[in-house]
């Protein structure tokens, strides 16, 4: 009798140690588990690099934007977003200094053939410019085609002459480089060159700079993007012009009423690939061609 409750009680053991791995094996293991990232913003496609973009300054706030919020959804990757002209951009892709040139002309009118043949254009939108004075030039607010062509070819050298003020007309210029200055001599000017002799002239290399000298010299006139006329700090102390008639709007320039606008192309030497890739597809999804252009004043792609 003894021999068998000993038998038990060994068997009992057993069981006990069989129950007790059993369940050992099952439980929730103490130690916390792998930390996993976050998973990227729906329809950001995020890749680490580094990249940099020059070019149009009256591109820059459209692309300053995108980026931020490109490196805001994926913070393995720095966009840098210089500026230098249309011009600079074309040829610092070009030449391979940079990953994305701005440009709001297109690269076989800055650039020799086979360096233009090199690069490949991405339209991201559509961009308007606005011909403003200095708030010294009263009584005018609408300049016709022909006004301004006499205006910027030096035939007409004081605002009295187009319903303003006596006062001289100071031109501030883009440098030749500038896909503005080439923008507005092509579609207001009709290709004709401006007169840079016989007036006062000013040349200012951006379109901030220009905003600021404008704002600072009597009698002063040039043209500036949508996106710094618009800007709250810029417009109270700008006046801003119809051309023939029509207010320089998004909405305008969408309709073609407003003429004084063109395309703006990120240009790649050759196809894209890794993160500036990726940045140039933000730059065609919904956050930026639904929210951040129509912010900035630009207009999405036109179709």
């Amino acid at each position: 009798m003894a021999n068998g409750t000993r038998r038990l009680g060994a068997i009992a053991i057993v069981a006990a140690i069989l129950a007790s791995a059993c369940s050992s094996s099952s439980a929730t293991p103490t130690a916390a588990p792998p930390t996993i990232a976050p998973a990227p913003a729906s329809g950001v496609n995020c890749v680490a690099g580094t990249i940099i973009t020059s070019g149009s300054t009256a591109l820059q706030p459209l692309i300053q934007d995108a980026a931020t919020a490109y490196m805001g959804h994926c913070p393995g990757a720095t966009i840098t977003v210089n500026g230098g002209g249309s011009g600079t951009g074309l040829s610092q892709v070009a030449q391979g200094y940079v990953q994305i040139g701005e440009s709001d002309v297109l690269a076989n009118t800055k650039l020799a053939t086979p360096d233009a043949d090199k690069l490949v254009d991405h339209v991201v939108c559509r961009q308007g410019w606005i011909v403003v004075t200095n708030k010294d030039v009263t009584g005018v607010t609408n300049l016709t085609t022909q006004q301004n062509i006499d205006i910027w070819t030096g035939k007409d050298t004081n605002w009295s002459q187009v319903g303003g003020p006596n006062l001289p007309i100071v031109l501030i210029f883009r440098p030749q480089s500038s896909g503005t200055r080439a923008v507005f001599r092509n579609i207001v000017l009709g290709g004709l060159n401006e007169s840079t002799s016989g007036g006062q002239t000013l040349t200012e290399d951006s379109n901030g700079a220009v905003t600021t000298a404008i704002a600072k010299t009597d009698g002063s006139v040039s043209v500036i993007g949508f996106a710094y006329y618009n800007a709250p700090a810029n417009k109270p102390i700008l006046n801003g012009l119809q051309l023939d008639g029509a207010d320089a709007t998004i909405a305008n320039v969408g309709s073609g009423t407003y003429k004084l606008a063109a395309d703006g192309n990120l240009y790649t030497l050759g196809e894209a690939t890794g993160l500036t890739a990726a940045f140039l597809q933000f730059m065609m999804g919904p956050e930026v061609q639904g929210t951040i252009i129509p912010k900035d004043s630009y207009g999405p792609v036109s179709k």
